[in-house]
């Protein structure tokens, strides 16, 4: 999960300051976020990707300024 673009990330911003204080002046930009792993028992693709939408909108994610991503892996 990633603050949406246009909301302020302070941490993002410090973490470019901090890259190009060591010399990596390429670094136009940083966008802090955060990662999650769950280990679920399902097993039907859909049934995972359907129930783990629902939990990022009603519980992990902050939705009004967070975007969020996942990925289902074996």
């Amino acid at each position: 999960m990633t603050l949406k673009q246009g909301v302020l990330d302070p941490q993002g911003k410090a973490i470019a300051n901090a890259l190009h204080a060591l010399g990596f002046d390429s670094v136009e930009g940083v966008r802090q976020g955060k990662f999650l792993e769950l280990d679920l028992k399902d097993t039907d693709k859909a049934s995972v990707e359907k129930n783990v939408k629902s939990m990022c909108e009603r519980l992990l994610a902050n939705t009004v300024i967070e975007d969020y991503a996942f990925e289902v892996l074996k």
